[in-house]
């Protein structure tokens, strides 16, 4: 590391904060790592028990790995499917504590506040110049650092989504926390106790709600109390199921197509157009109500997991200049090719520090974060996204131009929520290969030809 070297700040050591910092070091840059939690991947460790969609290929990082080498570590079977447990023992514990990584992270670590030193958000002029402040809270007090350009990986575990169908918690939904999970529990193993025998309701249409309901039908065959209620805001089910045989990531696929079978057998309970209105507490239990705009239709369980997803807390970069689509609060360049009001192409074609650098020059987003509320993120996407940031950063806007990934088809795409099978043969025929707005080949032949909106319908 040359004398003089720029410092870079990340925020998050997840996989894709790892990787940021892999690239960041084989730029000749000095990475920075600030983890709120007190192990590097802490939001992984908290749904150890899930199964990731795609295998071992998909989710080590290329500069990571050449970091990992000299370790005398053992790459995992490229095919094999791990789980968040194994991804952390196997990987990311490796790489933060056997690698020089483990002497830029810092855990406990937690951000506060991100700006300008000298600038507020309003003052323009000599603001590029300035170097980034970043703020964070540890065991020991408040603490600052400055760097020279900052990579946000910080992701949205910590914040989900509520129950309430408008985007705003449910009427009592905050009263009635001690009985209401978010995310993907672990039913079978940690929190078995806390729903063996129990109804529970489970709220969302994605592939953490059908994971959980999943579970909680194997919990049933072992202690026959056991009720799973599926919640859902929409009036489709069959959505839900996915592309079955023909989403490329098979693991994804086959829990869709597994799940499809319990509901067609009558082992969960579906209740559809059930948007949630209010949540109030009785006798020891919970009642799940909607508006009465909606019929005031009710129902009554013992917990309630909220799976409607996640959404990005940018709380913290209150004086951080930020270009945001105004719906999914993704950047601005990014939004067209996620947003999932339009489609759900599994292939979001790769992009890098063009689409995610900020107003304020040096300042990126990166990771789950970038995607705002759109729910489609792969890991390889972040990847690739961090190795352009770095890039970047370093000044070789060659390489960071440059596409570095084919990411895996998955198969099925999703135009005005119907299910296409237009994608058995690629997301819509692949990636775009030239137009960034594009989400897929056949949307970016559809705009060469002078259409409007997605050509994967």
């Amino acid at each position: 590391m040359s004398v003089g070297a720029k410092t870079v700040a990340i925020i998050g050591s997840g996989p894709v904060g790892l990787a940021a910092a892999a690239h960041v070091l084989e730029r000749g840059m000095m990475p920075i790592v600030l983890e709120a939690g007190p192990e590097a991947g802490h939001s992984v460790r908290q749904w150890q028990h899930v199964q990731l969609f795609s295998p071992w290929q998909y989710n080590v990082d290329t500069a990571a790995a050449r970091l990992l080498a000299p370790t005398g570590w053992n790459s995992p079977d490229p095919q094999v499917y791990p789980t968040g447990g194994e991804f952390v023992e196997q990987y990311i514990e490796t790489l933060a504590t056997r690698t020089v990584l483990r002497d830029v992270i810092r855990t406990n670590s937690r951000v506060t506040a991100v700006g300008r030193v000298g600038f507020d958000k309003a003052k323009t002029k000599g603001r590029e110049a300035a170097p980034f402040e970043i703020r964070y809270q540890n065991g020991k007090g408040p603490e600052a650092l400055r760097a020279d350009a900052v990579i946000d990986a910080s992701g949205t575990w910590a914040s989900p989504n509520p129950a309430g169908a408008g985007g705003l918690p449910a009427i009592g939904e905050r009263e009635a926390a001690s009985r209401i999970a978010y995310g993907m529990p672990d039913v079978l193993g940690k929190d078995r106790s806390r729903y063996a025998g129990k109804t529970v309701a489970v709220l969302g249409g994605g592939h953490s709600a059908i994971g959980t309901l999943t579970d909680l039908v194997a919990l049933a065959q072992e202690d026959p109390g056991t009720r799973p209620i599926w919640v859902l805001r929409s009036g489709d089910p069959e959505k839900s199921f996915g592309g079955g045989a023909n989403d490329k990531l098979s693991a994804r696929g086959e829990l869709g197509a597994h799940f499809a079978a319990l509901v067609a057998s009558g082992q969960v309970q579906v209740e559809a157009v059930f948007p949630v209105a209010a949540i109030a507490q009785a006798d020891g239990r919970l009642r799940i109500a909607t508006s009465s705009a909606c019929g005031g239709r009710s129902i009554v369980a013992d917990e309630l997991v909220v799976a409607t997803g996640f959404r990005p807390d940018f709380g913290f970069l209150s004086e951080i200049r930020l270009r945001l689509d105004p719906a999914i609060d993704a950047p601005v360049a990014l939004a067209p090719l996620i947003d999932p009001n339009e489609h759900s192409c599994g292939t979001v074609r790769p992009h890098g520090a063009r689409e995610l650098e900020q107003d304020d020059r040096g300042f990126y987003l990166a990771g789950m974060k970038a995607y705002g509320r759109a729910p489609t993120f792969l890991m390889m996407t972040g990847y690739e996204q961090v190795r352009s940031i770095a890039a970047d950063i370093a000044g070789d806007k060659e390489a960071a131009a440059r596409v570095e990934l084919e990411l895996p088809e998955t198969g099925v795409c999703t135009r005005g929520g119907v299910e296409s099978g237009a994608g058995a043969s690629g997301c819509c025929g692949g990636p775009a290969k030239q137009d960034a707005s594009a989400c897929c080949a056949a949307d970016e032949s559809a705009k060469k030809a002078g259409g409007a909106g997605c050509g994967c319908s």
